[in-house]
Formats: C-alpha cells, structure tokens, sequence
C-alpha cells in the first residue's frame, strides 16, 4: 500500500475521525484529508508522531519493502499479461519500467518480468531479434546475470548465452557460459521432500515432488523437439518420426498441453516440407488452442497453484501472423495451398 491508503487504513483501525487525527498532530481535518487523498502528504517532522499515533513504525508507514513475495511478483505478471493484450506491449513496458523503478533491488522481480515481457514480445511481433525492447531486455538479464542469488543470476546467464548464440557471437558465448557452475551433485529440493515426508507433511513434500515433475518434464519435451530437428537435418527421417511419437506420448502421458502435440508435428512437417501433413497438423492444432490448460485436473500437479492458462489466443494469433508474414522464408511452401490459405482467412 501507498503512505495514503496506510494512513487511512491505520486511522480507521485506530477508530479516529480525521478531525481527531488533525487535532493530536497539531494540523488541520483538511489536510487529513489531504493526505489520505494523495493531494499532499505529512511534513517530514509529523512522521514519527504519526507513525506513533497509527501503532505502526517508519518502514511500514512510508511503504519501505526491499522485495516483493512470490505471490506478489506472480500477480503482477498476471497483471502485465492482460495489459499488454488490452492496451499494447508499450503499455506494457512501462509498467515493468514503473515497477522497478519501486523496487529496484529486486532481482527476482526483474527477472521474472524479463522473461514475460520476453514472452510478450514473442507472441506479439513474432521474433525478438528486430524488437525495439531488445536492447532493454538484455540490459535486465545482464542487471540480473550480477545478482547474488545464483539461481537468479545463473538463469539471466542462460538467457543472455541465447541470444548471444542467436546472433553467432560464439565466442562471448562461451566465456559466458564458463561462468556457470555445473549441475549439483545434491539435489536439494529431494532431501527437503525426503524430510517433509519423514515429518508426515504431505502437502510441502507433494509441491516440492510435483514442481520437480513439471520442471524435468518440460525439460525433456524441449530436448525431444530438438533431437527431432536434428534428426532430420542429419536425414534420418525414421528416427525424426520416433522422437516426435515419443514427445507425443510423453506430453499426454505427463498431463501437457494437449496443442503442444499438435505443434511438434507440425514442426516435424514443417523441418521437411511437407505441405500435407503441416496441413493436417494445424487442422488440428487451432482446435486444440480453445481448450485451456488445466493442471489443477491432474493428479500430477494437484498441489501445485498453478492457474488455468489460456493463451490459446496468443498463441493463434502468433502462427497465423508468422505464416502469412512474406518476409518469414520459412513457411513460403505453404503459401500457395489452398486449403492453408482458407485457414488463415
């Protein structure tokens, strides 16, 4: 909360009238009033008596916060999500700019909104690399690639690694990547589940269990889609074609997003150029981006509070405007198909 609402949420907790108020601090209901408005606030020598008089200290009083809590970060997110597909990615961008500015040590906030913005600008335009925001992107990631929490520092490394990859910088790359530690040999999150279990606290032990899952699932649905591309650039299209069943498989199985199945086969198609079968997988890929993804559903992730996502939308507009985008090479043998063309009308 902002000094305003703390004073007049303090205030009414008290049970003062603003005439009260104003008369044990020695100034007028008016400007009370005032203040509880954000038309003026306290000169500074009222605020320890203030403070005094609400039950409440400085920090508190003048909305001193170095960090923001998980929850926090994660509904702000939610919040930047919805602004930048009602009002635009600039609207967007200078609610991220604004939150920083309001805690600017926070290097967990950074990163996280980085990395959705990120996403953001992905969805919206299509690819990053022409991106007016570029520029501030990475200045985040490289902000966080110095912060003292590793794991956030280590992510922002990943991040920056990519992008310098992306543009054939091998070379800063991996001088880069000599920064990063390997893996752990101790697997934390397994002894804190472990001890969770040994204390019969189930529920910490399945959230710990269940983000594990949800992690290395994803992690290896990534690799499968790689391997796949490799595979058919090395010409083994039998072996292509078993990796992307596997991925499929395995996205079903592990409770996924039922479109990324339909996404992997058509980036199988799409690696070949096989106008038929990118036909048939986006013939079913669009009806699949309507429905939702429920986590909460599966006994795989049922402790976790993960929210139903529906970015089906996005999602839909990002395909159709790469495929009809003639500056993208990549799809220019599906142009001329009749049936595509329908599709994207």
């Amino acid at each position: 909360m902002k000094i305003h609402e703390i004073i007049r949420s303090k205030r009414i907790e008290k049970g003062y009238t603003q005439e009260q108020l104003a008369s044990f601090l020695g100034v007028s209901a008016p400007a009370v009033n005032k203040w509880e408005k954000a038309i003026s606030y306290p000169d500074i020598t009222l605020l320890p008596a203030l403070a005094r008089l609400l039950g409440t200290d400085l920090n508190t009083l003048l909305s001193f916060q170095e960090d923001l809590t998980q929850e926090e970060i994660g509904n702000f997110l939610n919040e930047l999500v919805s602004a930048a597909n009602a009002k635009g990615l600039d609207h967007a961008f200078h609610m991220v700019l604004d939150k920083f500015h309001e805690y600017p040590s926070s290097d967990a906030l950074l990163l996280n909104a980085a990395l959705t913005f990120e996403g953001l600008v992905i969805m919206h335009s299509g690819n990053i690399k022409d991106s007016p925001y570029l520029a501030a992107i990475e200045e985040w990631y490289t902000r966080v690639s110095k912060s003292s929490d590793p794991a956030l520092c280590n992510h922002a490394k990943a991040m920056l690694i990519s992008k310098l990859t992306s543009r054939k910088e091998f070379d800063a790359a991996e001088k880069l990547l000599e920064e990063l530690p390997d893996a752990a040999m101790i697997d934390k999150k397994r002894l804190q589940s472990t001890l969770y279990l040994e204390r019969g606290d189930w529920t910490k032990a399945a959230q710990l269990i269940e983000q594990k899952v949800l992690s290395e699932i994803s992690m290896i649905q990534s690799s499968l889609y790689t391997l796949t591309e490799i595979a058919v650039k090395e010409d083994h299209p039998e072996d292509a074609e078993q990796l992307n069943d596997i991925a499929g498989k395995t996205a079903k199985l592990f409770d996924l997003w039922e479109c990324t199945t339909h996404l992997a086969d058509f980036q199988l198609a799409l690696a070949r150029q096989d106008t038929e079968k990118c036909r048939e997988a986006l013939q079913q890929m669009f009806p699949a981006l309507d429905k939702k993804w429920k986590p909460a559903h599966s006994p795989l992730y049922r402790h976790l509070s993960l929210k139903e996502t529906d970015i089906g939308q996005m999602t839909r507009a990002w395909i159709t405007k790469e495929l009809a985008d003639p500056a993208n090479h990549t799809y220019d043998f599906l142009r001329d198909d009749p049936a595509i063309r329908a599709m994207l009308h």
